[in-house]
């Protein structure tokens, strides 16, 4: 299937709005991240009632005012030590949509059973759902960039002749939301509701059951990539995804 005349690929809806930083001395990064970890680490210790801006300050080593000078309140800053977790995401282009699919549920799964990320999540989707305007926010700065994810898996799919091209702007974003929503909300549901381990066999059947449309991208053998072997024996998963449990 040829791609040159592929149409330009549909724009994720609520792209997050820019953020204009004040002119001045120069942002730590060091500082910045010493700031995010102690406030997950804080939120994970004393729950959303618990936080406060001091409290964040003590644990990460700066003055308030520092504080204060990145994050003008306790949500913004928030939002963003939970968003930045999510920084380590990326859709590779592994050459086939199978195995894209694969890898960043693997990487979505690996994130989500980390303890503080747990802590975070619950807490902040917990308070987001009692405040509007923090439910935009965590929209924003924490939902709308994971869909750029299948944006380009579905874009690096249209490139291989696996995927049709978009026709229909509107119906592509439409589509763009209902994948994301389902893979999203699956793995949260299994690891942050149900408690159960997401296995690389049970990453194999969702796969399937998500391609299910596409009989000739649905099979794993044709698809999967090639398990990798340390000496000869199968490379363990990434922490926090088990192995299927031998029969």
């Amino acid at each position: 299937m040829s791609t040159d005349q592929n149409p330009p690929a549909p724009t994720v809806r609520n792209p997050p709005a820019p953020t204009t930083r004040a002119k001045g001395r120069p942002r730590s990064a060091a500082a910045d991240r010493a700031i995010l970890d102690a406030t997950r680490e804080t939120l994970a210790d004393l729950g959303w009632g618990g936080l406060t801006m001091g409290h964040v300050a003590t644990r990460a080593g700066v003055a308030k005012t520092t504080l204060y000078r990145r994050w003008p309140s306790r949500n913004e800053l928030v939002v963003d030590a939970v968003a930045s977790l999510f920084d380590e995401l990326v859709m590779a282009d592994l050459g086939s949509l199978r195995a894209d699919i694969e890898a960043v549920v693997e990487q979505f799964a690996a994130l989500l059973s980390r303890p503080e990320t747990q802590a975070a999540l619950l807490s902040l989707f917990a308070e987001g759902s009692r405040d509007p305007q923090l439910h935009r926010r965590i929209r924003e700065a924490i939902v709308d960039p994971q869909k750029q994810l299948v944006q380009q898996g579905r874009r690096n799919a249209q490139a291989r002749g696996e995927l049709a091209p978009d026709l229909d702007e509107a119906a592509a974003c439409e589509e763009i939301d209902i994948i994301f929503d389902t893979i999203a909300g699956t793995v949260e549901h299994r690891i942050l509701v149900s408690g159960e381990p997401v296995t690389a066999e049970w990453i194999r059947r969702f796969t399937t059951l998500l391609l299910g449309p596409f009989p000739s991208l649905a099979d794993p053998a044709a698809h999967s990539l090639p398990q990798p072997t340390v000496d000869g024996l199968p490379r363990p998963t990434a922490p926090g995804v088990a192995e299927p449990a031998a029969r």
